[in-house]
């Protein structure tokens, strides 16, 4: 029986017990964010910081003969590659699609069906599909536990928990951080699985964005209850005082209008002048692909964070895999 070393993943914080309890991970469904409450994050970053350290011979026990399932119905190249990584890093392996139109979706075959064909193939599933409550719903059929991959303008949970590592890791903290939000926050679904992850901390947090890509009044009414927060039209207004930037793309294929995001397309672009307005500790980040919002001249310079924080997701990942499959499991090098 391996010993779990992580004691925050545990069903209360380490100061209240040393006693070892059951990986709060173990066996779970990834679905919302909301799921998730400060001492799972903390302990994931915990457990990502341990397995990166491991020795490789070590580290591909932890998920040997293991397969992982990923259902990819949209594109996507940091999520699947990294959880492909993730998983082979570990010692597992992994099947599935990138591309529904090469197995028998094309024909026809509902989702709940293909859940239901590639659990038995496999360990855990990994999920990205268009539709609003996909995940949830393959998490209800399947019998194996679901990460949510990008489920419509919903959420993508495992993007909001590398954000958060990101800035555990470059800033040391994340309570106390000025924190902007910038770009399309109306159809960004990382920026929901983001916000409501920042809720569990003490951030400030600036969400600027033209008017007509504000966050869903729903949302905000409900985030305005957990965290500080303000909405702003112009970078101008919040650059000197945040610690990090978050830069999101424009969203076209969400669009229903194609008129409208020629409209604000463009309406956000950091530069090195940017930089020059901001405190000289500011972290850059981005989840990833830019279209434009973040020119390339930007990429040299010591604010950049957006292909570490990429980098970081692999890691990350492999933990919170490992974490699912194993209820017990040791992190000691």
């Amino acid at each position: 029986m391996f010993e779990l070393l992580v004691a925050k993943l545990l069903s209360r914080p380490a100061a209240q017990s040393c006693r070892l309890l059951k990986n709060r991970f173990y066996n779970r469904d990834i679905v919302s964010i909301k799921d998730l409450d400060r001492y799972d994050f903390e302990g994931l970053f915990e457990a990502t910081d341990r397995i990166s350290s491991l020795p490789l011979s070590k580290k591909q026990k932890i998920g040997e003969g293991r397969v992982l399932s990923m259902l990819f119905y949209e594109p996507s190249t940091r999520t699947i590659f990294s959880f492909e990584a993730a998983m082979l890093s570990i010692g597992g392996s992994s099947i599935g699609f990138a591309d529904p139109h090469s197995v028998s979706v094309e024909k026809g075959e509902s989702l709940a069906d293909t859940v239901k064909i590639l659990e038995g193939y496999s360990d855990i599933i990994i999920l990205r599909h268009p539709s609003d409550g996909a995940a949830r719903f393959a998490a209800e059929v399947a019998s194996k536990p679901v990460i949510n991959a990008g489920s419509g303008t919903e959420e993508h949970p495992t993007q909001a928990m590398l954000d958060l590592y990101t800035v555990m890791k470059e800033k040391g903290k994340i309570d106390g951080l000025n924190i902007a939000i910038v770009g399309d926050l109306k159809y960004g679904r990382t920026v929901y699985s983001l916000l409501y992850a920042l809720a569990r901390f003490e951030p400030q947090v600036f969400l600027v964005s033209p008017p007509q890509l504000r966050i869903r009044e729903e949302a905000l009414y409900d985030l305005e209850n957990r965290m500080k927060i303000s909405q702003h039209r112009s970078m101008e207004e919040v650059i000197s005082a945040a610690d990090v930037l978050y830069m999101t793309r424009i969203q076209r294929e969400r669009f229903p209008d194609p008129q409208e995001y020629e409209k604000v397309r463009g309406i956000y672009v950091v530069d090195r002048s940017t930089l020059d307005k901001a405190k000289d500790s500011l972290i850059v980040m981005h989840p990833l692909p830019r279209a434009g919002e973040i020119k390339a001249e930007v990429d040299s310079a010591p604010q950049a964070r957006y292909f570490q924080q990429a980098h970081y997701g692999k890691t990350l990942r492999a933990a919170l895999i490992a974490l699912i499959l194993n209820e017990d499991i040791d992190f000691r090098s």
